[in-house]
């Protein structure tokens, strides 16, 4: 019997000092245009095609790319100073995102700084997600949104896929956009069952 079923783990007040830190939607980073986000985690989002890969390649491919691995890093200083992060070696995280292959909304490769993750972070994922809310973000044009507004959105990544849920206020300006909510559909499954006996109170 499949005992596993979705709960949806929800995050307070996940956006940082602002959704976009830079206070643009669009940003020029390294000659390259990127969404800079942070809904819990400051990230960047590009275009894998904008670098010359197909945002497909296997995290092995794309490290021992080192003229892509050298953009990246490029890339990350310019993020660093417009996002105000100062000193963060491994922030904001890039992630290269393309048209889904397995139903989802959006296949992902994200590096952290230049490693490229087996899948997807947590608050990664939800920055992600919430830029492919916003209209003109970059790479938003390449997502398919589900037909039914506020369902999850499925991230694809190297290893499989993560649902996100993430709601925008509407009544937040267009320039400076806010989240209601936010969180990852997780699954939990039964482990055990049985029998507790405990003592008498005294």
């Amino acid at each position: 019997m499949d005992y596993t079923e979705p709960i949806l783990l929800s995050f307070a007040a996940p956006t940082g000092k602002a959704l976009l830190p830079t206070g643009n939607l669009v940003d020029e980073l390294d000659g390259i245009q990127g969404t800079c986000i942070d809904n819990g985690m400051p990230s960047v989002v590009l275009r894998a095609a904008g670098l010359g890969v197909s945002g497909y390649e296997s995290p092995a491919e794309l490290e021992a790319n080192e003229q892509l691995t050298a953009r990246i890093a490029r890339i990350r200083e310019d993020a660093v100073r417009l996002m105000g992060l100062g000193d963060a070696p491994s922030l904001p995280k890039i992630s290269l995102l393309a048209p889904p292959r397995e139903g989802g909304a959006v296949s992902t490769r994200t590096f952290i700084p230049v490693r490229v993750h087996e899948a997807i972070g947590v608050l990664g994922a939800v920055s992600v997600a919430t830029a492919l809310l916003l209209p003109g973000a970059v790479g938003a044009e390449l997502a398919r949104l589900p037909d039914q507004p506020g369902a999850p959105l499925r991230l694809e990544h190297p290893t499989g896929s993560v649902d996100v849920s993430v709601e925008l206020d509407p009544e937040a300006p267009a320039d400076r956009p806010r989240t209601r909510s936010a969180g990852l559909v997780r699954t939990a499954r039964k482990l055990f069952e049985g029998a507790v006996f405990p003592r008498p109170a005294t």
